[in-house]
């Protein structure tokens, strides 16, 4: 089982947390002057990349706060854990 760094609580089990999708993701400043192909875009189409990406995840059985992970979609291991609003570590991610 993956074991994941929450940066409050310390490693647990995969099984208590909740993947919460990309992370970095902006949301539209005026969403009403979209068309809906680009509504559509912001809504549903993810990068989903072979390697290293940013996501988030929320400790949803623990202390319930929400963190980003650098994470190998290939491997599963994670290289880097930060706080929801900081600066993404850069090395070796796209």
């Amino acid at each position: 089982m993956l074991q994941i760094e929450c940066p409050w609580c310390g490693a647990c089990d995969q099984s208590e947390f909740s993947y919460g999708g990309e992370a970095h993701i902006a949301r539209p400043k005026t969403p009403a002057d979209l068309s809906d192909q680009e509504w559509g875009d912001y809504l549903f189409n993810r990068e989903n990349p072979k390697g290293w990406h940013r996501e988030q995840w929320c400790h949803t059985a623990g202390c319930r706060r929400w963190f980003n992970a650098v994470r190998d979609t290939v491997t599963s291991r994670i290289k880097a854990y930060y706080q929801m609003g900081a600066i993404p570590p850069e090395e070796d991610v796209r």
